[in-house]
């Protein structure tokens, strides 16, 4: 970095220290490379500062002051992502929201929460817990996971079969814009009386703007509900029955699939006596009236039946469902057995399409001469391939890259699309062409720029060669090292 801007990032830190206190502005470089990725590791660049407030009111100041220097910022909480969408490319400020953790309210009568977003996902739940309620997004890494970071996302999780994604949970956000300015989009009942300014910052990966406090909706728990553990002899003939018991008209809870590799990292790490022959492990759960479950149980083990089940097993309670459900959100640590990385893809296909989408990332795997585990939101299309891979090899990264790229062009030809929940970030910008057309990404260029003029606002992501931005002062990538050949 030039002198003349090393002495501006110095006077930033300056001014930033009398915001949020010089405890709170990071720049050292060990502490900076705390902060140069996210859960998707492949992409590193370091920030030039890191800096954590404590309020909106912080928050505003901060963007205020990034705006006066002419430096980017990136939102970012847990860092759970998995799509590089809280990585620092364009270097500048790393805006970490997770001192503002609080839950403000519960309001059992209108069942809402109103909370800082840089509080868990979890935590929500259990404050809701005493009135009977819930958060019902619940990401395989909500005990870590923070809101700001599930509305950035629109994240899902198991159970968006049945209940949606976290747009169909979020009734409000306040929201400190690229230049400063502070609104609040939505309240606590749904606004159909104007545009839906929060639906586009739901899902908007950090690039309109920052949410700093959301009004979520609250669920009431079933009061019942069945889990059921199902062996099968392969992916295929499991997602056969997926897609069968959708067809009889039972619409689960969560339809949750692990393919044998998986299901054996899982055991060597669990010990939990899951059955190392099997060629794939179904998770189905079902829940609300009784009577409802009674008859949508016998539809289920009769699919189950159908399409060659080796066993299956319904948790006899809550103890044994937490354990069928730990095996399930623990998979992808697990495969750390395997191989030191892994990168995480999730694609999103048709439902019926989901034995075809199987077959073909098997072939694709071969092909490239990878291992590639499988975890799928199977109930609705959302498939999680990991390609496993060791980071100093070059070679294998690379094979990694052109692999996921064929992944997601399966997903897009098959009738899906790029992303279920992990977000585009910069992992998937550059195959943004493959699902939208070029008046599409102008669109989108339309909407960036209406909202963040200056392109200061986590720059990079989403959207591939944002014109406004321009390539100037992006970190090298290791993905656009071996990709450039290509």
């Amino acid at each position: 970095m030039p002198d003349t801007a090393a002495d501006s990032i110095k006077s930033l830190a300056y001014e930033l220290a009398k915001v949020v206190g010089k405890n709170y502005v990071l720049s050292t470089p060990v502490s900076l490379a705390l902060y140069e990725c996210d859960a998707e590791t492949m992409d590193v660049a370091r920030p030039d500062l890191v800096v954590l407030p404590r309020s909106t009111e912080e928050v505003q100041k901060v963007i205020q002051l990034a705006n006066k220097y002419s430096v980017p910022f990136t939102a970012r909480g847990a860092a759970t992502g998995l799509s590089g969408g809280a990585t620092t490319i364009y270097g500048g400020i790393s805006l970490v929201l997770t001192r503002m953790n609080r839950v403000l309210a519960i309001d059992p009568k209108d069942m809402i929460a109103v909370v800082e977003t840089g509080v868990t996902n979890l935590a929500v739940s259990h404050a809701a817990a005493p009135f009977g309620l819930y958060f019902a997004p619940d990401p395989s890494s909500q005990s870590a996971s923070t809101i700001g970071g599930n509305l950035a996302e629109n994240s899902g999780g198991p159970h968006t079969l049945k209940y949606g994604m976290t747009i169909h949970h979020v009734l409000g956000a306040k929201v400190v814009l690229p230049d400063g300015n502070v609104t609040v989009f939505g309240g606590k009942a749904k606004d159909k009386l104007s545009l839906d300014l929060l639906g586009l910052i739901v899902g908007s990966e950090g690039t309109l703007g920052i949410a700093t406090e959301a009004t979520v909706r609250l669920l009431p728990r079933s009061r019942y509900v069945e889990t059921m553990l199902a062996y099968f002899p392969s992916v295929a003939t499991g997602g056969q029955a997926v897609s069968d018991i959708v067809a009889h008209g039972v619409v689960p809870a969560a339809m949750e699939m692990i393919d044998s590799l998986t299901l054996n990292a899982v055991e060597d790490y669990l010990h939990m006596g899951l059955n190392r022959a099997a060629g794939c492990l179904l998770v189905v759960e079902l829940d609300g009236p009784k009577e409802s479950i009674h008859v949508q149980r016998q539809i289920v083990e009769s699919v189950a039946g159908e399409n060659g089940s080796i066993s299956l097993h319904w948790a006899k309670d809550d103890k044994e469902r937490a354990q069928i459900w730990k095996a399930r959100k623990t998979s992808f640590g697990a495969l750390g057995r395997i191989a030191p990385h892994g990168y995480v893809l999730d694609g999103v296909i048709p439902r019926s399409k989901l034995k075809e989408a199987i077959e073909n990332i098997a072939a694709i795997g071969e092909k490239h001469n990878l291992t590639i585990a499988n975890v799928y939101h199977a109930g609705d299309g959302n498939l999680h391939p990991c390609l496993l891979y060791h980071r100093e090899n070059e070679d294998e990264v690379r094979r990694v890259m052109l692999a996921g790229r064929e992944i997601l062009e399966l997903c897009v030809e098959l009738g899906g699309t790029l992303s279920g929940e992990h977000g585009i970030g910069i992992e998937k910008v550059s195959e943004m062409p493959m699902a939208f057309s070029a008046v599409d990404l102008e669109s989108m260029h339309w909407v960036k720029n209406a909202f963040d003029p200056r392109c200061i606002c986590n720059p990079g992501k989403i959207i591939p060669q944002l014109k406004s931005c321009g390539e100037s002062g992006m970190r090298p990538l290791l993905r656009h090292k071996l990709l450039s050949g290509c």
